[in-house]
């Protein structure tokens, strides 16, 4: 099949590396993309907050399946513009992507279907959130209501920046402090089956030690050799199969990858938060260690067909992401600078690891960062250490002037 990837991220690469090697895929097309994916898909220009663009890219292209990666096309609908043209798209439509889109909305669904979430108000002005502050103490969590690019979320024990991060979105979510180990699952749905993909741990603070300001994510590792063999079982039973059907009851059925950041708590587990897509950089890892060809797989979603494919199969390997960030990443990012190393890494470390591109463009014959986090080192090894040795093996190979990494990516799983 012809397969369009709409987006131009890490994770965009990682789709498209997989669907690549996929040998039902033919054609691969990717928009906008970025210099890495660049070598394994065709380029297209195209604003993907535009539907009716996106749609009729599409057309013109002959796709015969559309995957949307970012979350703002998503809640955009584009997904939906697709659609109506008669066109499979993977990816949840405007309605269903508000469980991303709107941290209100996502509560009140989980409400609805039972789902074990941490106790929160939702709140509009300075006295509600006040008194939402109070309520709870510290260690604070504020949560924009809205899509901020994975840096809407503040986790502080300090009242102050607590309550200046809740007054500056127009509507705020305060909950309770969740304790624990957070663990991310992805599950591909078409509203009705669920397939649960391998769950991956990954570190949103930007310094060593889970020190620093919050990110989009600086790494990820799978599989998780200290959660509970029952895990995703449990998280089915709990949250994924609840969600979807909570969803189709309410006449707004999801279909596409439905994400949830979990907290395994004292209590058990809960879930932090929704997303409507594959996370970045957890879908780095996931993939690396996904067996089952991907194209067919997104195109039963899309098609409602899931329920006639056979189980996923996944290699034994581990996997291991190393993020690569721009100078000042999370603060605004220092962009243009050239990236050296990359043709050293595709000779030395390939196959068992690999640079998957985020920030990056093409100026003439050198690439260049044009992001905040740049690229993605992705290793597999035969446990968690060596996935690690090679990772950073790598990533020690990309000269990138100001550039920062966490040291200590899956260190702690892979010494335990």
């Amino acid at each position: 099949m012809k397969v369009l990837v709409i987006g131009g991220g890490a994770r965009e690469h990682a789709l498209c590396r997989s669907l690549s090697l996929d040998p039902d895929v033919t054609a691969l097309y990717c928009a906008p993309g970025n210099a890495g994916i660049a070598e394994v898909a065709e380029l297209h220009p195209v604003d993907a907050l535009d539907g009716e663009a996106v749609a009729r890219l599409a057309t013109d292209l002959g796709a015969e399946l559309v995957v949307v990666g970012p979350e703002a096309p998503l809640v955009a609908g584009v997904a939906d513009a697709v659609r109506a043209v008669g066109i499979p798209c993977f990816g949840p439509s405007g309605e269903a992507a508000r469980l991303e889109g709107s941290k209100a909305f996502a509560k009140d669904v989980m409400a609805g279907a039972g789902v074990p979430t941490a106790r929160s108000y939702v709140c509009t002005t300075p006295a509600e959130i006040d008194a939402a502050l109070d309520a709870f103490g510290a260690p604070y969590v504020v949560k924009d209501d809205g899509l901020a690019a994975g840096k809407g979320v503040v986790v502080t024990d300090d009242v102050e920046a607590a309550r200046a991060h809740a007054l500056a979105c127009d509507r705020v979510v305060i909950e309770e402090f969740l304790d624990g180990p957070e663990v991310s699952l992805f599950a591909i749905t078409d509203g009705t089956t669920v397939l649960p993909l391998q769950p991956a741990q990954d570190f949103k603070r930007a310094l060593d030690g889970d020190e620093g300001p919050n990110t989009g994510g600086m790494g990820a590792y799978s599989p998780l050799p200290w959660a509970a063999p029952g895990l995703v079982d449990e998280v089915m039973e709990s949250v994924l199969q609840p969600t979807v059907d909570e969803l189709r009851r309410r006449g707004t059925p999801f279909s596409g990858l439905l994400y949830a950041g979990l907290a395994i708590t004292s209590r058990g587990v809960r879930v932090i938060e929704f997303n409507a897509r594959f996370g970045d950089p957890e879908t780095q890892v996931v993939l690396a260690r996904l067996k089952t060809p991907l194209a067919g797989v997104l195109l039963g979603s899309a098609k409602g067909t899931l329920d006639e494919l056979p189980p996923l199969t996944w290699r034994d390997e581990a996997a291991v992401t190393v993020v690569i960030a721009s100078h000042n990443y999370p603060g605004t990012p220092r962009t243009g600078d050239p990236i050296e190393g990359l043709d050293e890494v595709a000779e030395q470390d390939a196959p068992h690891a690999y640079v998957l591109h985020a920030g990056t463009r093409r100026e003439g014959d050198t690439i260049v960062s044009a992001g905040g986090r740049v690229l993605s080192v992705t290793a597999t090894g035969k446990d968690l250490a060596g996935a690690r040795e090679r990772a950073y093996a790598a990533a020690a190979r990309i000269r990138l002037d100001g550039s920062q990494l966490r040291t200590d990516i899956a260190r702690t799983a892979a010494e335990g």
